[in-house]
């Protein structure tokens, strides 16, 4: 009964268009009443849920990415990718995948990135005569990459919610292929597509403009080797790395691309203030819901359903991609990992698979929700740049979506994809 309690008032809760962290916060607050356990406990479990050291690493991110878009360094990755493959059909199209790829190793933020290079590249291809549909979807789809790729928050918070005993560093190295290898699947589609639609592609500016344009976002692409770098390395930890990233940015773009003036600074702040106190009371009020979960033994009742499924890995495993393509579609990214990290995780450890190759699933999998209606926040923020409606984006995105699940297959079913790398690391 409790359970019923916990779930159906989040769950009514959610469909009246209440906040995500009032529909967590109430439904564990009211569950706890009718469990008859002191209210003191979720508040004690929202305080806590909140006061973790390396929680610190995501709003420093937030503020390091807001920091660069309003400093000028994603026009300047714009335009070095422009130059590398806006000659491919679709160019346009395929400019955009590129500098989500590069802008994602240093925002860490699919919204952001959604936000900062479809404001660039979504005006521009539909002066160009491209589809504003064709725009939207690929700019939505490709910011997808950015939660791959470190420094992706997301990943830092998947470490938190598995109670910070897998490493960040794996986490962050585990993501780099299955995050290339997305980019490249959008990148065939991308030009199958704008072939089909007959989409033009751009003049190649030679190999000199090329190095030319790659100097002058150097400064903001050594902000990737510096986190992941230092991380990797163990010079310094994921916390710190934050920290070291909004110093950076600061540096770039104050002394060297000298585009950061007062007001932006001052909305960068205020823009990372707000962000940060929104992703934060999720988290808590998420921690609240997660306790009484584990107190009403969630994750045993679910190993002892799937048990009666099947014992086979492989099954279990899409039987849980389904459940989180489903739950992504109406929850977004950060409660999510935070609520089901402590179900899923003892079932796939129970099971044989490496946590840090669930983490990259997870990942992925709750990446292609914020792209799904009706709480698709990435998607949301896309059609608001490029002026169309969700409607508009989901009759023509399919293609896009074909290509995510292919590679969220691929990615499931060889652990290598994800784990190869970190064993490479790691010496081993």
């Amino acid at each position: 009964m409790e359970l019923w309690v916990l779930f159906g008032s989040f769950t009514l809760l959610m469909l009246i268009g209440t906040p995500i962290a009032f529909c967590l916060g109430v439904s564990a607050f009211a569950t706890a009443l009718f469990m008859k356990l002191p209210p003191l406990v979720i508040f004690q479990q929202v305080n806590s849920g909140m006061s973790i050291f390396t929680l610190l690493a995501v709003p420093f991110f937030i503020y390091a990415g807001d920091l660069m878009v309003r400093g000028g360094i994603a026009q300047r990755i714009v335009a070095f990718a422009g130059s590398l493959v806006g000659h491919l059909r679709g160019g346009l199209g395929q400019v955009n995948i590129a500098a989500s790829t590069l802008f994602g190793g240093i925002s860490g933020s699919a919204v952001a990135e959604a936000a900062a290079v479809g404001g660039l590249m979504i005006p521009q291809m539909k002066q160009r005569g491209y589809g504003a549909d064709y725009a939207v979807n690929i700019t939505s789809m490709a910011a997808l990459i950015a939660l791959l790729l470190p420094p992706s928050h997301n990943m830092i918070i998947y470490s938190i919610s598995a109670g910070g005993k897998i490493s960040i560093a794996d986490l962050f190295t585990a993501g780099i292929i299955p995050g290339l290898l997305f980019a490249a699947s959008l990148m065939v589609v991308a030009y199958f597509v704008a072939r089909k639609r007959g989409y033009p592609t751009e003049a190649f500016p030679g190999f000199r403009k090329v190095g030319q344009l790659f100097l002058v976002s150097l400064p903001g692409l050594l902000l990737i080797a510096i986190i992941f770098g230092g991380v990797r390395s163990g010079i310094f930890t994921a916390t710190e790395s934050s920290c070291i990233a909004v110093f950076y940015a600061l540096l770039v773009t104050i002394l060297a691309y000298r585009n950061m003036n007062w007001t932006n600074f001052v909305h960068a702040t205020l823009g990372a203030v707000r962000t940060t106190a929104m992703v934060l009371l999720i988290i808590g009020t998420a921690a609240a819901f997660s306790y009484l979960m584990a107190r009403l033994s969630v994750p045993a009742l679910l190993i002892e359903f799937l048990n009666n499924i099947s014992s086979d890995p492989l099954v279990i495993l899409l039987l849980l991609n389904v459940l989180m393509l489903f739950l992504g579609t109406f929850m977004d990214m950060g409660p999510m990992i935070i609520i089901t990290t402590p179900i899923f995780l003892p079932v796939v450890q129970a099971y044989g698979i490496d946590p840090v190759h669930f983490g990259v699933i997870m990942i992925l999998n709750l990446g292609i929700g914020l792209n799904t209606p009706p709480v698709g926040a990435v998607q949301f923020v896309a059609c608001a740049v490029g002026k169309i409606t969700v409607w508009q984006a989901m009759r023509s995105i399919w293609p896009f979506y074909f290509a995510s699940l292919i590679v969220l297959a691929l990615v499931t079913y060889i652990p290598a994809i994800s784990l190869w790398l970190p064993g490479v690391f790691r010496g081993h």
